[in-house]
């Protein structure tokens, strides 16, 4: 079919990546145009990718159905020089990396890696975690240099400040107890003081202060269990989207909740009682039942929902909940610049 194997945005939300089974491709998200395409004869096909802003580096993981590079091995690609310029290699796959303009993270199935970057790049040190097989870390783009990803106990949440960390010296890992579940979704802000966490039951997003480890805000998906692919907050931290195994988009708004819908169920409903308090969320749209999307906002109100069948939604919204589809496209179709 599309041939797509991942798909994620930049530290901004400006631009996305689209790993394919024939090489890698980088859009622009407004106006959508194809930025950089290295096809498989230089990289071969390509499971993930970490680009850092919009700047001519990029870290790639080989994998798919045509690799040209071990999954085990992280390139660190220059599109300047059209050549790789660094390359990490591990005893096992790789299954995701995170960057910024000073540290590279790699990470395992058990193990975070984290490493300067890109001058003089070396291995600072290595976490532990539980098992992480959707690779799950997040790393702060913004001042509070903050790296997040699942603890060693169920539902946990590990916080390692990296401004106090060296080769020499490791910070003490921060813990929140965030689920009772295992971990299946994270999400940090630009400033660094923000942390979303949604676990495998998929009903709850809970947003935490990375600081005080205190809980700010929790808010329902829903009553089912169900996958969540995606959560981010916006450039401001004042709102939340999130995506779910339904194709449906959920947008919060976390710093004025009454804007939030509430459970009109009446508090002696037995089952029922604990849903009353929760914060559902404003809008909600659907795009595309039948594949995992990831969502972003844009500008001017908007979401934009980048799926794995290929196609890029752009929906506007409003404080009422209304939302209308502005844009609809095939990115993969989209033309160099």
């Amino acid at each position: 079919m599309s041939g797509i194997n991942s798909i994620g945005f930049n530290q901004d939300k400006s631009c996305f990546h689209c790993c394919l089974n024939h090489g890698l491709q980088i859009f622009n998200v407004e106006p959508l145009v194809q930025k950089t395409h290295i096809d498989e004869k230089i990289l071969g096909s390509v499971s993930t990718c970490e680009m850092i802003y919009r700047c001519n580096l990029f870290a790639i993981v080989g994998g798919g159905n045509q690799p040209k590079y071990a999954g085990n091995t992280v390139l660190i690609y220059d599109d300047i020089k059209r050549r790789p310029v660094l390359q990490f290699t591990f005893p096992q796959r790789v299954l995701s990396v995170r960057c910024r303009r000073d540290r590279f993270v790699a990470v395992l199935t058990n193990e975070v890696h984290i490493f300067s970057f890109p001058n003089e790049a070396q291995k600072l040190f290595s976490v532990e975690t539980r098992p992480n097989p959707n690779g799950l870390c997040e790393l702060s783009p913004g001042l509070n240099n903050l790296l997040v990803f699942p603890g060693t106990r169920v539902g946990s949440v590990q916080i390692v400040d990296l401004a106090t960390t060296t080769k020499e010296f490791t910070s003490v890992a921060k813990v929140i107890n965030a689920h009772h579940g295992e971990i299946a979704c994270l999400a940090i802000n630009q400033g660094g003081n923000l942390i979303a966490t949604a676990s495998d039951k998929g009903t709850l997003i809970r947003v935490w202060d990375s600081l005080k480890l205190t809980l700010l805000n929790e808010l329902r998906r829903g009553f089912t269990n169900i996958t969540s692919y995606c959560i981010n907050f916006s450039l401001d931290s004042a709102l939340l989207c999130c995506s779910s195994g339904e194709g449906t988009i959920h947008i919060f708004d976390i710093k004025i909740s009454n804007l939030n819908r509430r459970s009109t169920v009446h508090p002696l409903m037995g089952f029922f009682s604990k849903y009353v308090e929760s914060q559902w969320a404003f809008a909600t749209f659907t795009v595309n039942s039948e594949c995992a999307c990831i969502c972003a906002f844009a500008s001017s109100n908007s979401v934009v929902v980048i799926c794995m069948d290929g196609t890029i939604h752009k929906y506007a919204f409003n404080s009422e909940g209304l939302t209308n589809q502005l844009t609809f496209d095939v990115f993969l179709d989209a033309c160099g610049d």
